[in-house]
């Protein structure tokens, strides 16, 4: 799973470890007395002293989250701990829901901007649209510089079927007005699109694992089921991850009774096996699935259950390669932490653990860049294998180990003349804020008009200088006059995503994806 995190230095580290022994060397007649070689004692020690004896007020609190943090960091890049603020989001995130107003935004010339309410939820249903500005929540101002994330996100989330007073600025009318919205629970879909790439090719994409995605693919799979697929394509490019039960239940859905999906090794050797059920809703028919290099974690478990069972080709290039297991443990502050206890391993035995040097995270993280420079992500003769980290799936053919899954077909990342960059910034956030402003300008240009006139007439667009200016403003600097084709497709699948939805952004997309292009012409 794939989660966002401050490094702390080991450095610093080391200086919070020297201030504890230096703090048994001081008399201190206060402090309590503790065993010698105590070194729990010593930490209770030293924030007993800071507390106490310190000469300005500190936040002990902040202190121990310091401490826990560079603890930690000196384990494996995956044992972290997390703060009540982050516990909160990745548990909805995990959890498939959250309660709030359901609206996807972000913060424009210091407002808040509704880049699209959730259809049929709570805001839509009290007339907040694209482009409107929200400028107060309960009468407290959502803009400035100096607005934080988490005040928008107080604001806007709550217990379900309580009100909010919103006051909006809506800029097609120059109008300001007052709106109540009741907070509801706001589903997280990690299902995003599943739709027929031809009359018998299904295609499902899963976005991330959470406690809800087994439901949410079971559903979307009996749908396409129904209308007589025979092949199905399973896209986990992104990624990162999350709730491992979730992806089991996915390969359950292909796998027949009894083969083997994953299983798992403590520090003491004890090995927990999961098997597939007689339970699966697509045992038969072909099955393919798309990785890149983002695809981590639950993705690689699924994937590696698919390739080692022969139970289909994975396709894309080699996963990110995290094969540990962590279990959370829960503080009374909201806060928790969560600690590598057992690896994970493919049917065939295989870890897909990249290495890692405790205690430098931050390498481990940037690894991606070392892809780059050996062009490993555009040649798949440069995906570095050994004999040692050799494996055989269930029908005999090699796989390998030792750092995340190799895919069977390989395809290159798609770049622009040498602007390996330009791929990873096509699909990021970036590219969904420069439509949002060009949108911003007209929206009553696209009001009302049906999705083919509204691809005719973008077609003839050509947005590659103002997204060239665009990026040079926000401090990426890249010339794109040899890559308009491949800017103008994204650009046309983001403006139909965020005038028509999701479905309408990977209808577009999906006609020139190097790797179903791939597939669908084997």
């Amino acid at each position: 799973m794939k989660i966002n995190k401050i490094y702390i230095p080991v450095l610093f580290f080391s200086c919070v470890a020297l201030g504890i022994v230096i703090g048994g060397w001081i008399n201190y007649p206060v402090a309590p007395k503790y065993p010698k070689n105590d070194y729990r004692a010593k930490l209770n020690r030293l924030l007993h002293f800071i507390e106490n004896e310190y000469i300005d007020d500190v936040k002990t609190d902040s202190i121990v989250d310091v401490t826990v943090t560079s603890i930690l960091a000196n384990l494996d890049p995956h044992s972290i701990y997390v703060t009540p603020k982050e516990q909160l989001l990745l548990a909805d995130n995990m959890k498939g829901d959250f309660v709030g107003i359901g609206i996807n935004f972000y913060t424009y010339n210091d407002t808040i901007a509704v880049i699209k309410p959730i259809e049929n939820g709570p805001a839509a249903k009290a007339g907040i649209k694209e482009g409107d500005r929200i400028l107060y929540a309960n009468n407290r101002p959502l803009f400035g510089k100096k607005l934080k994330t988490e005040v928008v996100y107080n604001q806007l989330r709550g217990a379900p079927n309580t009100r909010v007073s919103l006051t909006v600025y809506r800029k097609s009318t120059k109008k300001r007005f007052t709106t109540q919205v009741l907070r509801d629970v706001i589903p997280i879909k990690s299902v995003v699109v599943s739709t027929l790439l031809n009359p018998k090719t299904g295609y499902i994409k899963i976005e991330r694992f959470a406690e809800t995605t087994g439901r949410e693919f079971h559903d979307a799979l009996q749908e396409l089921k129904q209308k007589g697929i025979s092949s199905l394509v399973i896209d986990v490019r992104e990624n990162g991850g999350g709730v491992m039960e979730s992806a089991i239940e996915i390969a359950d859905e292909l796998l027949k009774n009894n083969e083997l999906i994953v299983f798992t090794k403590n520090k003491k050797g004890t090995i927990e096996k999961t098997f597939a059920t007689s339970n699966g809703l697509f045992e038969q028919g072909k099955v393919t699935l798309l990785i890149d290099e983002n695809s981590a974690s639950a993705s690689e478990i699924f994937a590696g259950a698919i390739q080692d069972n022969d139970r289909g080709l994975v396709v894309g290039r080699r996963s990110f390669g995290k094969g540990l297991v962590q279990r959370e443990m829960q503080f009374e502050d909201g806060s928790a932490v969560r600690i590598t206890i057992a690896r994970y391993f493919t049917p065939s035995g295989r870890s897909i653990q990249k290495p890692y040097q405790k205690g430098d995270a931050e390498s481990y993280y940037k690894e991606y860049e070392n892809r780059f420079e050996s062009g490993e992500l555009h040649e798949k003769d440069k995906i570095k294998t050994t004999e040692a980290q050799k494996f055989k799936t269930k029908k005999g053919r090699i796989v390998y180990g030792g750092g995340g899954i190799v895919p069977d077909i390989f395809v290159p990342l798609e770049s622009a003349h040498g602007e390996e960059s330009l791929a990873y910034i096509l699909k990021s956030g970036i590219m969904g804020h420069f439509v949002f402003e060009q949108l911003d300008r007209d929206r009553k240009r696209y009001t009302g008009m049906p999705f083919a006139l509204f691809l005719s007439k973008i077609e003839t667009e050509d947005y590659v200088t103002p997204f060239e200016k665009y990026l040079e403003i926000s401090g990426v600097s890249l010339r794109l006059s040899q890559s308009k084709s491949l800017v103008n497709h994204y650009v046309q699948a983001e403006f139909a995503r965020q005038l028509y939805g999701d479905s309408y952004y990977y209808q577009l997309l999906l006609k020139r994806d190097p790797m179903i292009q791939k597939i669908l012409t084997k």
